[in-house]
């Protein structure tokens, strides 16, 4: 099933004649965390409150996608399901715009990667642009596609849906602020405990997909290679803020010899975080967002043939 969903998903990604119609059930999820927030997210003892909120919202994802995964429907709606929570097309679509905004403008350029960053765009130069999207698209390529696909694969839909109820969440509610401290704090946690092995299995996914591509490479020097490459983001993954997307960011940081995470804006004050992978290029172009984009295809590609190996086998 997730074999067939990955697939579906990487050709058709989301379908713009479909979603204009119908909302899109991560849309619905938000719907429902921005209701519980507003009903709930007042007054004293806000971290039960969110707590309650999470648990009615987890119960409520649970049930719809138990039905939809029932043998009723012989799987089918299970695998529609899959390739609708998997988002690998989407990503790489929308982190592909912003180098061709780029290449009109960087006033374009700030615009397209305002719609997938929360950190303020306004005044960033094309260096900051092009880090901020490669970002997005190494700690996406953890939660949009290797997560959901793991939990798909460990207990099938249903956990599949709650992480991604947790994972929107946490996008909205998931902030150390004075209104969400207290009341997005369960969700925070769960998103971080969710993400902890997908986020180690993402780094060695596109560590993997760099040190393949090196023609040059054969047995033993490939193993050589992935260790080298792999304990150096072993090293600098703790450096990041959060203690999951420093991994996908680390590898991606070393796979293109780049500089990733580092200061950046948020809330009109700049940040004094630490860069990934500090001795990298800084002065990031375009070229470089093309290359993330290849290199998570190319990550997907692995990942891909592992889920086909293992169908093969245990089938």
């Amino acid at each position: 099933m997730l074999f067939i969903a990955m697939i579906v998903d990487a050709v058709l990604g989301e379908p713009d004649w479909l979603w204009k119609r119908l909302p899109h059930p991560a849309v619905l999820m938000g719907r429902m965390v921005g209701a519980l927030d507003r009903v709930l997210n007042r007054g004293g003892m806000r971290r039960a409150k969110g707590i309650i909120a999470l648990v009615l919202a987890i119960i409520i994802v649970w049930f719809i996608a138990r039905v939809l995964s029932l043998d009723l429907f012989f799987g089918v709606f299970e695998v529609i399901g899959a390739a609708i929570l998997l988002a690998q097309r989407s990503l790489m679509d929308h982190v592909r715009a912003v180098a061709s905004a780029l290449g009109l403008s960087l006033d374009f350029g700030r615009t397209e990667v305002a719609k997938i960053v929360g950190r303020e765009t306004a005044e960033m130069d094309e260096p900051s642009v092009t880090r901020a999207a490669i970002e997005s698209a190494a700690e996406n390529f953890s939660d949009g596609v290797v997560a959901p696909a793991f939990w798909f694969l460990l207990l099938g839909l249903p956990s599949m849906a709650i992480y991604k109820l947790v994972n929107t969440a946490d996008s909205m509610i998931g902030y150390r602020t004075e209104r969400y401290e207290e009341f997005g704090w369960a969700a925070a946690r769960l998103d971080d405990l969710l993400n902890w092995i997908p986020a180690r299995i993402s780094a060695v996914l596109i560590v993997a997909a760099s040190v393949l591509r090196r023609r040059d490479r054969r047995g033993s020097g490939i193993i050589t290679a992935f260790s080298t490459r792999f304990d150096a983001v072993m090293e600098d993954a703790p450096r990041h803020r959060s203690p999951n997307a420093g991994w996908p960011e680390a590898a991606t940081a070393y796979a293109l010899d780049i500089a990733l995470s580092g200061p950046r804006v948020y809330d009109g004050k700049k940040t004094t975080d630490p860069f990934v992978n500090e001795d990298g290029e800084q002065a990031l172009k375009a070229l470089h967002i093309i290359a993330t984009v290849q290199l998570l295809w190319r990550s997907w590609g692995i990942m891909l043939v592992i889920v086909g190996v293992a169908t093969f086998i245990f089938l």
